[in-house]
Order: structure tokens, then C-alpha cells, then sequence
């Protein structure tokens, strides 16, 4: 029996539609679409020539220029959605005790773009002229890091790297160090940036991504017929959670309660998810029982649906078997139609907007569902957002070599 509750407190977003909390949730709400052409580099020769970028973003209020030339993209999203959400949750940190505040951020790619630059000028001007830098730069964790050593956490620090469930399995272990006295406050999320030559192509080459590239508004279609792939995004959601009194000690606001978190694993492919979803299946079921709840609890569902034919195929078949007939009326969306996969910032950006649905009892929409799928046939609410009081919500991220995360975010109260 938990004795300790987690509450979220503080919400920082940097995403394709939105470089802030406030803009990021009005846009989702409005369904915008932050898919577009390109423009970090000439993708004409790519199958896939657009993705969802995060657009204007200006690290120079957060991050001082000096210091922004020595991180990577990734890094910087991390570091300015980490600030805003401790101020979000107006945390004053010269008040807290920071041994026990941690920092637990995922990203399923890290610094491929520091990669790609520091090995051509390898090929160009040889060894000799490689960055020393390069390794700090590159390496996943190096957003967790220099996001603690931002704030000055002392408390548990670590970086998941799980692909697509980077940033839930992250911000599970942070519950966990919450629940188990380890940790009173842990920043946690994700953060990605893998708009590249080689992250693009690679998917590419991988036939995962759209190829619709006379329209890429109307490209990230979850669990519509005629969907043909993700869309690639990028950027970074980061949550204050704290132990529940001493968020209520401080009298500050509290969106939600983190209250049930599962994790499974498919073993079955490194791509692909298992056939029955199984391991969608345990992870829903696990976050439930950790929660103390049974499925008939559960008024919402922001399901990881990338918009991919197996992906949502399987998780509407792992939903119907968890929630039998009741699966049917409870309403599911997929963020990723507007905002992209983020891979392993999604997470994040993910249980943000639960948080938000939670608290305004407003259901985004997914959004260019147009022709109903006989294999994906629950409530998806469908291209326009829906007013309705949620209480209950899980979100799902499930992420290649079949490591599957759940969280259930429940009303304050």
C-alpha cells in the first residue's frame, strides 16, 4: 500500500504547434497540425520531405548564447522546458531542499546531429580536428545532466533511453523515487531533436514515415484507413512531481495526481508490436492495479497511436481486450496528429496534455480522421475537440525493441 501520493505540479512544453504550455495547449485543442516542408536541410531527395518541427524557438532567455554553442538541440529543449515548469510550479528553489530534488529526462536518439557534423569534418580534415566535445554533446543523458546542474538538483539524476517510451518511462522512475522516499520534487519528461540527414533517412529507409507530400497537414492520420506512417517531430515535455504534502505545504496548485504507472515488454520484435498486444495490454493493466483502480475507472485514453497500420491496429486490439464492451465508449486520441511522434519527448508532451484534459475537461481531438478503419473502430474523437469531464486518464507509449510504458494521471482532489 503507497503511503506517499505524487502530484504534478509544474508543466513545460516546446513542441511543433506551441513553445510554451499556453500555446501549445490552445493549438491541440484547435487541432492544428504542425507538419510542414523541411527546412533544416534539403530533404528533395527523400521519400518523406516534411516533419513536424518546432518552429521560432529561442533558448536565449533560459540558456545564455556562450553556453548554447557547447549542447545539442535535444539538450536545449530539455534545459528551457525543465525552467518553465519549475516556474510553472512556482518553485522556489533557494526553499527547497535540493538533495531531494532529481532530474529524471529520456530521449531516444540523443545528439545524432552533433554526429553527422563532427564526422564530416573527420571525412574532411581528419581525427585530429574532432570536436572534443563531441561525446558530452552527443550523449542521451547529457539532458538530464545539464538540466540538474541548471537547477542545482542534487537529488536522483538519470536518463532513460527506451526509444518512443523514453519520457514515460522516465517520468514513471521519477514517480517511483517519490513514492519510495528517495525524492521529494523530480523534474521529468523528455526531450528529442532528430529532424536530421540520418534520423529522417533513417526512417525512411525503414518505410515507417508518410510519404504524403503534396499535403503534410493531412499526413499524421491515427488510426484512420488510410494512414501510411508517422511523422517525424521534435521537442521536449517536462513535469514538476512532487510528493503530494509537500506540494500541499507549500499551497501551490496542483494539476493532478501521477497516481498508477506500468511498464511491459512485447519480446517479440525490434520493430514491430506484438500481434495480440500483449504487451500493450500489461502495461494498461499494470498502471491500472499500481493506481488501485479496475478498467471501469478509466473515462479517457490518449493512446500512443502514431498513425502507423500495425501500431494502431494493435493498440485498439489491446484496449478492446483489457476493456471489453466498455472500450467502446470510452474516448481515445492521439496527440500525433497534430503535434508528430516526438519519439522519445513524446511521452512528455504526452502526459502534459492528459494533465491538461484533466484539468479543463477538454478532450483533444485526433485530427484528419476521415475514413473509418473495420480493424480500428473505438471512439477516437474524431477531428474536433470534445468538452467532457475526465477524471481518470491513461497515456500510452509504446517504443521499438517492444518497451511499453503506461501512466495514469488522476483529478486533484
Amino acid at each position: 500500500m503507497k503511503t506517499r501520493r505524487v502530484a504534478v505540479t509544474g508543466l513545460g512544453a516546446i513542441t511543433p504547434i506551441g513553445n510554451d504550455l499556453a500555446g501549445f495547449w490552445d493549438a491541440l485543442k484547435r487541432g492544428v497540425s504542425g507538419a510542414a516542408p523541411i527546412t533544416y536541410f534539403d530533404a528533395s531527395t527523400f521519400d518523406t520531405r516534411f516533419a513536424c518541427e518546432v518552429k521560432n524557438f529561442d533558448a536565449t532567455p533560459w540558456i545564455n548564447p556562450k553556453e548554447q554553442r557547447r549542447m545539442e538541440q535535444f539538450t536545449r529543449f530539455a534545459i528551457c522546458a525543465s525552467k518553465m515548469a519549475v516556474e510553472d510550479a512556482a518553485l522556489d528553489l533557494g526553499k527547497v531542499d535540493l538533495e531531494r530534488m532529481g532530474v529524471y529526462v529520456g530521449s531516444g536518439i540523443g545528439g545524432i546531429q552533433m554526429i553527422e557534423r563532427e564526422y564530416q569534418v573527420f571525412l574532411e580534415k581528419g581525427v585530429g580536428r574532432i570536436s572534443p566535445f563531441l561525446i558530452p554533446i552527443m550523449i542521451s543523458n547529457m539532458a538530464a545532466g545539464m538540466v540538474a546542474i541548471h537547477l542545482g538538483a542534487k537529488g536522483p539524476c538519470a536518463c532513460s533511453v527506451s526509444a518512443c517510451a523514453s519520457s514515460a518511462h522516465a517520468i514513471g522512475d521519477a514517480y517511483h523515487h517519490i513514492i519510495l522516499d528517495k525524492a521529494d520534487i523530480m523534474i521529468a519528461g523528455g526531450c528529442e531533436a532528430a529532424i536530421s540527414v540520418l534520423g529522417v533517412g533513417g526512417f525512411c529507409s525503414l518505410k515507417a514515415l508518410s510519404t504524403r507530400n503534396d499535403d503534410p497537414s493531412k499526413a499524421s492520420r491515427p488510426f484512420d484507413a488510410k494512414r501510411d506512417g508517422f511523422v517525424v517531430g521534435e521537442g521536449a515535455g517536462i513535469l514538476v512531481l512532487e510528493e503530494w504534502d509537500h506540494a500541499v505545504k507549500r499551497g501551490t496548485r496542483i494539476y493532478a495526481e501521477l497516481a498508477g504507472y506500468g511498464l511491459s515488454a512485447d519480446a517479440f520484435h525490434m520493430t514491430a508490436p506484438q500481434e495480440n498486444g500483449d504487451g500493450a495490454l500489461a502495461s494498461m493493466a499494470m498502471a491500472i492495479k499500481d493506481a488501485g483502480l479496475t478498467p471501469d475507472d478509466i473515462d479517457y485514453i490518449n493512446a500512443h497511436g502514431t498513425s502507423t497500420e500495425l501500431n494502431d491496429a494493435i493498440e485498439t486490439k489491446a484496449i478492446k481486450r483489457l476493456f471489453g464492451d466498455r472500450a467502446y465508449k470510452i474516448p481515445i486520441s492521439s496527440n500525433k496528429s497534430m503535434i508528430g511522434h516526438l519519439l522519445g519527448a513524446g511521452g512528455g508532451v504526452e502526459s502534459i496534455a492528459t494533465v491538461m484534459t484533466i484539468k479543463e475537461g477538454i478532450i483533444p481531438p485526433t485530427i484528419n480522421y476521415e475514413f473509418p478503419d473495420p480493424v480500428c473502430d473505438l471512439d477516437y474523437v474524431p477531428n474536433q475537440a470534445r468538452a467532457q469531464k475526465v477524471r481518470t486518464a491513461i497515456t500510452n507509449s509504446f517504443g521499438f525493441g517492444g518497451q511499453n510504458a503506461s501512466l495514469l494521471y488522476v483529478e486533484a482532489k
